[in-house]
């Protein structure tokens, strides 16, 4: 057994109705000057978390996906205003800026040299936070509420690139599925399929390790139980909460175990396309598990199950049948699979296949080694994936 840490929200509370009890948790500590850091959508749940505290301040300005230039500005409001406590409330993008901004609001002479956004990217490059931070997610998507990492579009390369520290990690995280019953349906199939992506990369990877693999198979065996009938009717709180309960497992992988090739390979989609980072995820995750399929068939099989394939005669039976189940459940979210159609040429994939392999944190996780043919042909696969018979990539080559 692997040696893993597990760097945890020391304050994590989650059911439906819960927000209240994060306006509970500022007053308790006395919180004098908030600032919230939100999705534009949801400033009505911004004010009130901060009902009652003295001074606040609310931006919402995320939106999208964000950039260091977007989170710059951010940042430097949040320097003239001085708070006591940051709060993300939102999606992904506004939970990653909040946590960035607790970060490098006042690293200082609390901790040691102030720091910049360039100098902390990677693996354990900040220093340190001295300003308490909670987070509040409104989608169930990325799980950044309870994990370690948070990403910006660095727009100099037009990569996507991640911070990973334990100081990023919130001091409290509220998970209510009532405030994602608004959530759009595009937007709840992205999320979803990202949360799923985070589950069956955790539990796929070099690293998996059997703690984490409790809380990966049951996010996966939540989503696929849900994912569709949230996208169809996204006031139903039942469905909204296992999607919840699934994105909040995935996020608990991110710190301990992370994802792989799937996400490595769509952050320069993201980066130079501005595909939304759940879609690029859910383009990429059938043929990416295509190609993992000879690594690591047993595991993908607990997947297939998990997923509501039935068990077959071998283990790489099973898994097959759980590829072409994964079809069926994006296919569900009615999310188009073809990069051609997105408008992305095919000349690209050479570029795109060595940014993705460039994305060394997360391609070191994947169960098999991927050269930049194999990227290519996987690329080429989503090029031309807008119908999927069950054989679109196999070993390195692309049909």
């Amino acid at each position: 057994m692997n040696t893993i840490h597990l760097l945890q929200v020391p304050r994590l509370t989650v059911g439906s109705g819960c927000l209240d009890e994060c306006r509970k948790y500022l007053l308790d500590r006395g919180v004098k000057r908030a600032l919230v850091v939100a999705s534009p959508s949801v400033k009505k749940f911004a004010e009130r978390v901060v009902d009652g505290v003295a001074h606040s301040q609310i931006d919402v300005s995320t939106r999208g996906e964000p950039t260091v230039a977007s989170f710059s500005a951010v940042l430097e409001r949040a320097q003239a205003f001085q708070p006591d406590a940051v709060i993300g409330l939102g999606g992904g993008s506004a939970l990653d800026v909040a946590k960035l901004v607790a970060a490098l609001l006042d690293v200082g002479p609390k901790i040691g040299e102030k720091q910049k956004i360039g100098e902390v990217f990677g693996i354990g490059n900040l220093k340190g936070r001295s300003v308490p931070l909670i987070c509040v997610s409104t989608t169930a998507g990325t799980g950044s509420e309870v994990s370690p990492n948070a990403i910006l579009l660095d727009e100099t390369d037009a990569m996507k690139k991640g911070v990973i520290s334990p100081w990023l990690v919130p001091d409290a995280a509220y998970v209510d599925a009532e405030l994602m019953l608004g959530v759009p349906p595009a937007v709840t199939a992205a999320t979803g399929l990202d949360a799923l992506t985070h589950c069956i990369e955790a539990y796929t990877n070099k690293f998996a390790h059997p703690v984490v693999d409790t809380w990966a198979i049951e996010g996966v065996r939540l989503i696929a139980g849900s994912l569709a009938e949230a996208v169809k009717d996204g006031g139903n709180l039942a469905a909204r909460e296992k999607m919840a309960l699934g994105s909040l497992y995935g996020g608990l992988c991110l710190g301990p175990v992370n994802t792989a090739a799937v996400h490595a390979l769509s952050y320069p989609l993201g980066g130079r396309f501005h595909v939304a980072h759940g879609h690029a995820n859910a383009i990429l995750l059938p043929h990416v598990t295509r190609f993992n399929l000879t690594a690591a068939a047993e595991r993908y099989a607990d997947v297939a199950t998990a997923l509501g394939a039935g068990r077959r005669e071998t283990a790489e039976a099973t898994a097959e049948a759980g590829i072409e189940e994964l079809w069926r459940i994006i296919q569900s979210a009615k999310l188009e699979m073809s990069l051609s159609a997105l408008g992305i040429d095919e000349k690209e994939t050479p570029s795109l296949a060595a940014a993705g392999l460039g994305v060394t944190r997360l391609m070191k996780n994947n169960p098999r080694t991927m050269t930049q043919e194999d990227a290519e042909a996987i690329y080429r696969a989503a090029f031309h994936a807008v119908a999927f018979e069950g054989a679109a990539f196999r070993g390195n080559t692309a049909v």
